[in-house]
């Protein structure tokens, strides 16, 4: 079966589309708070590592195992410090923004490994939300390193 077709939309100027027909002008997105920012990143972070498991298992106990090991703060982090040397100045000022985001860090969460994951989602959320889709899924695309080089 065809998807229907979607009627063509109008965007207004400095606008990016999104999946679900949102948008955000791309002058606001880099003034969102940092852990606005982090809360986007998280899910983009979330449905590419599910989209991207679903290629390995399809038992849904497997799927949560192989979720968790690349959804977590250890390699968050991890893939935070592997990728900091290649960030632009403008994505290193998104992650210490994150960084420095002043947010509650879970009990079970060392306080600096869940700062950097919390930085990394910021970028996420920026990067996503100003359509730098090439420099997202490089970030991304990284994540399989970081799970075989122990980062859970």
């Amino acid at each position: 079966l065809l998807a229907p077709e979607l009627p063509a939309t109008t965007l207004a100027p400095n606008c990016y589309y999104h999946m679900f027909d949102g948008c955000i002008s791309l002058r606001t997105a880099p003034e969102l708070p940092a852990l606005t920012l982090a809360f986007v990143g998280d899910a983009v972070y979330e449905l590419y590592v599910r989209q991207n498991i679903l290629s390995l298992s399809v038992k849904a106990h497997n799927l949560h195992y192989l979720g968790v090991s690349r959804v977590n703060n250890n390699t968050q982090a991890m893939l935070l410090m592997r990728i900091e040397p290649e960030l632009t100045e403008i994505e290193q000022s998104v992650v210490r923004r994150g960084r420095n985001a002043k947010g509650i860090v879970p009990k079970n969460a060392a306080v600096q490994t869940y700062r950097k994951s919390t930085a990394l989602e910021a970028l996420i959320g920026y990067l996503y939300l100003n359509g730098e889709n090439d420099r997202l899924l490089w970030i991304l695309g990284q994540i399989e390193d970081v799970v075989a080089q122990g980062g859970h």
